[in-house]
Order: C-alpha cells, then sequence, then structure tokens
C-alpha cells in the first residue's frame, strides 16, 4: 500500500503533542464532517482520513509503531521479532567464527532452513518477503434514529472506492461492524486489511432511546384526562390510537409492546415504546371557566 502521511493529513509536525493532535483533529473533524457537507465525496473521504490519522496518532503505542515503520506500522511486532532473530544470528554467527570449521553437510538452501526451524524464520531473506495483511480500515458513518430503525443500504467511499453496504436495523450507538477484506492491499501477496465501520446515531427531538425501548412524552388536554377520551400519536412505524381512561394522572407512564425499536439481527423482535402522558394546564381562562373551576374545587 502507499505511505499515507499521517501528520500531513493533519497538518501537524512530527513532535507535535497530544494537544496539538487533539485540536488538529477537532477543527479539520468539525470542518469535513459529512453533516455539514451532504453529497460531498471528497469531503467523506477526507473525513474519513482525518478520523484515520486521528487513530493513530492519538494513541502513544501506535503512533510509535508509525513513527518507526510507516505504512508496515501494524506490523511493528513481526518486524521487531525478525529484526531480533537477526541480530540473534549475528551474534551467534560471530560466537563461532573463532571455533573450528565445518566443511560438509550444509548447502545454502539446508543452512537457511537450519536456521529457519531454530528462530522460527528470521534472519534469512524470506523473512524481508514475508506475506503481511493489509492494513486496517476505519470510518464513522451518521445515522439518525430512523435510518437505524430500518435495514437499508447505503455507498461509502473508502479510500477512493465506492463499497455499498447493508446496514441491519437495530445498530447501536457507537457500534462498530467489520467488513473483512475491504482494508488495505496486504504486502508481499498477504490478504488485505479489514473495514470497521462505527455508527454515530444523532439524537432525535422526540423519541430517546434506551437499549431497544423508545420513551416519549405526549401531552393530554386536562379534560380529556379528568373524563377519559382517546388521541392519535406517532410511532416510529406510524400512527396509533390510544385510549386514555378518566382520572388519568400526570406522569402517567403507557407501555406499548413491541413498539419499540428492532432488535439487532433478530427478525421480528421489537423493544416496547413507553408514552409518558404530560397534562396540559388551560391558561387564559374567562371568568365563566374560572367559576365552574371554583365549583368543582368545592367538591
Amino acid at each position: 500500500m502507499d505511505y499515507i502521511d499521517y501528520y500531513k493529513i493533519l497538518d501537524l509536525k512530527k513532535d507535535a503533542s497530544t494537544e496539538d493532535i487533539k485540536k488538529a483533529y477537532r477543527k479539520l473533524a468539525r470542518k469535513h464532517h459529512p453533516d455539514l457537507n451532504p453529497n460531498n465525496e471528497e469531503a467523506n473521504k477526507k473525513f474519513q482520513e482525518i478520523n484515520e490519522a486521528n487513530e493513530v496518532l492519538s494513541d502513544p503505542e501506535k503512533r510509535k509503531k508509525y513513527d518507526k515503520y510507516g505504512k508496515d506500522w501494524q506490523h511493528a511486532d513481526q518486524l521487531d521479532a525478525q529484526e531480533q532473530q537477526r541480530r540473534q544470528y549475528q551474534s551467534n554467527s560471530g560466537a563461532y567464527s573463532g571455533g573450528s570449521s565445518y566443511s560438509g553437510g550444509f548447502g545454502s538452501d539446508d543452512f537457511s532452513d537450519f536456521f529457519s526451524s531454530m528462530f522460527g524464520g528470521g534472519g534469512g531473506r524470506s523473512s524481508r518477503n514475508s506475506p503481511f495483511k493489509g492494513q486496517d480500515y476505519n470510518a464513522d458513518l451518521q445515522l439518525d434514529l430512523l435510518d437505524a430503525y430500518t435495514t437499508h443500504k447505503q455507498t461509502l467511499t473508502i479510500n477512493g472506492k465506492q463499497v455499498r453496504i447493508t446496514i441491519p436495523a437495530g445498530v447501536e450507538n457507537g457500534q462498530k461492524i467489520k467488513l473483512p477484506g475491504y482494508g488495505a492491499p496486504g504486502v508481499n501477496n498477504g490478504p488485505p486489511g479489514d473495514l470497521y465501520i462505527k455508527f454515530n446515531i444523532s439524537d432525535d427531538p422526540k423519541f430517546k432511546r434506551k437499549g431497544n425501548d423508545i420513551y416519549i412524552q405526549e401531552e393530554v388536554d386536562l379534560y380529556t384526562a379528568v373524563l377519559g377520551g382517546e388521541k392519535i400519536i406517532e410511532t416510529l412505524n406510524g400512527k396509533v390510537k390510544l385510549k386514555i381512561p378518566e382520572s388519568t394522572q400526570p406522569g402517567t407512564t403507557l407501555r406499548l409492546k413491541g413498539k419499540g425499536f428492532p432488535v439487532y439481527k433478530k427478525d421480528n423482535q421489537f423493544g416496547d415504546l413507553y408514552i409518558k402522558w404530560q397534562v396540559k394546564i388551560p391558561t387564559n381562562l374567562n371568568a365563566e371557566q374560572k367559576e365552574l373551576f371554583e365549583k368543582l374545587s368545592k367538591f
């Protein structure tokens, strides 16, 4: 894969502090956020690059590996092990250089195989050509609550390529899914990396989600609360008519089973909908209405 300069993406120098990285990320993420750049594929691509750069540089351990190995930073552990094996081989070679020589038995291939068996394949030329899995990609996807309520398809631009994915109903805020093989190409014919997508679900002004349950507040006028009646309300999957019993108290909560959020990857399973009644007190009463309430207060 091509080298990606994470410092350049965040417009930083290599000696940038943790606070510098945080400030640069926040500034650029706001500028290129998909919500502020609808239908702008270039901004979407830039936003993903910014997230990827921040994920690496904001993590001290990942940043250390990246500074040392660049595009191969995800293979740092393997590369460190190979370097250690090479040094061990060189040390052993020096230790035996003053001893008696061995004149037969091993050809060059046998020699390589012998040390491979001792050091697990390190030290030889083949280790530098070993296949490595490609770098994983990370992307954030912004959804609103109604998007997360239904299974639907979306097209993402990942590293310049169009990727069409199916988003199952019921995904949660912060949840990640893995798309195997959609990361960077492998090194030396190794397998490609994977793509991890994190869902960021916006708060809804009316529907409040807690797990698979939904909570809403609905107003009911005083007269209906006292005398009883009916009201039509909106749910996530349509309107329902509800019966309101007489003498309904403020804060009374009604549960509608199965009218909540779909359970992730479980067909025909839903949470519940909880409706909290808010009794609306009438204002600007005329003289006759006030008199009626005064009469009622004496009972």
